[in-house]
């Protein structure tokens, strides 16, 4: 895969900052071959599915492009779906964090388009919209395109299917000559190379070959968890399934360090990877790594190069990553030298479509769980305890303290009541919510909230 470092592509101080706070430490093979022409104002061709972060791409060159000074619509991009509109619209105001002068606006149907009015009336310079509903404004004169200079189709091809080809055209006669005009599509058809050749001034092909990536020995998992829920559902996921060697995946060095902060705390022995160590610091870590002095690993895509432990019983995606490859790369860990291997995901609230697009693109299923649960863990923890048990009685020598449990049974107390109650000291008698140490059985559990 051909990358590049988000730094190297001449961004402002807000958008690299933005990146930086999104987790993108390097630029997809997309954006790497995309953005630098676009930051010129030269007309693109992406054939780009989603998942390649093409969103990302376009979204940079655009705020990179605008000047916060004019309140008026500088930039269109066009979507076939509210739900795509949505997204774009939600990545351009992450990227656009420091940038306080930037105003975007998704407009869609099934929105009050009382809403929208009242909005562009204030000053938008970045539309976001599904043709129909640009068209919408257009014909209510309440969205004038005389001062656009940058107009993007994102999914072209899904828009055609759509029968959106009429009102593009329309809209697209409307913005001025004198623009720029990008166009991202997962395929070229003919009907997309007309469209190209028709408002396209010489531009630029990017054709990224999404070639497909299956890990098939490697169960593959996903659990909806809240953001703030994460280090206890890894914990508590950690210990169900008895984990030797973990490998968690972040999106960013902050992340990392803040992880393996919580899991020390947590009692156990973690350490990161990050772009920020030294060589030296990196080589002292997969050194413990390699002789499992570390039981988890918690790094970034980037530090994660080169790691090849054959005996990684699981991947963590803390983070989901936010190309589909560096998915296959990651939990390619795990499943080392015809062994099995397990993949467990975190998603939160909208990132459950990004588990979609990669079961399409790995042609894998990923399996939704419910997050384990106290109750689930006592069971565990019963077991592991009746296991031990049952090791010291085959052992043998028990011969004080059956003479102790002799002198308890001329009292009058059956040998089951003693086992039973022996069995509750050892247990606890508390809360069935409190902790459990990691000393004792494995990590702390509490409730999630």
């Amino acid at each position: 895969m051909e990358k590049s470092v988000f730094k190297d592509l001449k961004l402002s101080k807000e958008i690299q900052k933005a990146i930086t706070d999104m987790g993108f430490e390097e630029a997809t093979p997309i954006q790497a071959q995309s953005i630098p022409h676009m930051l010129e104002g030269k007309d693109v061709i992406g054939q780009a599915q989603t998942g390649t972060g093409k969103t990302a791409a376009f979204g940079i060159a655009t705020l990179e492009r605008i000047n916060p000074k004019n309140l008026a619509v500088q930039a269109v991009i066009l979507c076939p779906t509210r739900e795509l509109a949505i997204q774009v619209s939600e990545e351009l105001k992450k990227l656009s964090k420091y940038k306080k002068s930037v105003e975007i606006l998704p407009v869609y149907g099934g929105q009050p388009i009382d809403r929208q009015i009242r909005a562009l009336k204030k000053g938008v310079q970045i539309i976001i919209g599904t043709p129909g509903r640009v068209m919408d404004h257009m014909e209510r004169r309440t969205l004038r395109l005389d001062n656009v200079k940058i107009i993007i189709l994102d999914e072209a091809d899904e828009m055609l299917d759509m029968g959106f080809r009429e009102d593009i055209e329309i809209i697209m006669k409307k913005i001025p000559k004198e623009r720029q005009t990008i166009l991202f599509s997962a395929t070229m058809s003919k009907a997309i190379l007309d469209l190209t050749k028709k408002y396209q001034t010489r531009p630029q092909m990017i054709k990224l070959a999404h070639k497909e990536m299956t890990v098939p020995k490697v169960e593959q998992f996903y659990y909806e968890v809240k953001s703030q829920a994460k280090p206890e559902v890894l914990s508590r996921l950690i210990d169900i399934n008895d984990l030797k060697l973990s490998l968690v995946f972040c999106n960013t060095k902050r992340r990392v360090d803040e992880l393996v902060d919580n899991l020390k705390s947590r009692g156990y022995l973690a350490d990161g990877l990050h772009g920020d160590l030294q060589q030296r610091q990196r080589d002292i870590v997969m050194s413990k790594f390699r002789k499992k002095e570390i039981e988890i690993l918690v790094a970034t895509d980037v530090a994660a190069r080169g790691i090849d432990v054959g005996d990684i019983e699981a991947v963590f995606n803390y983070d989901i990553p936010p190309d589909d490859e560096y998915y296959v790369h990651r939990i390619g860990r795990t499943a080392r030298a015809g062994k099995a291997g397990r993949a467990f995901n975190f998603v939160t609230g909208r990132e459950v479509y990004r588990i979609r697009q990669i079961q399409q693109f790995t042609k894998a299923r990923i399996i939704p769980q419910k997050v384990p649960s106290v109750s689930d863990i006592e069971e565990i923890k019963t077991a592991l305890v009746l296991e031990k048990v049952k090791g010291i009685v085959d052992a043998g020598h028990l011969g004080e303290y059956s003479n102790m449990v002799e002198k308890l049974t001329q009292e009058d107390y059956t040998s089951l009541e003693i086992a039973s109650a022996l069995l509750k000291m050892v247990m606890g008698e508390g809360d069935k919510e409190e902790s459990i140490t990691k000393k004792d059985y494995g990590n702390k559990f509490g409730s999630i909230t």
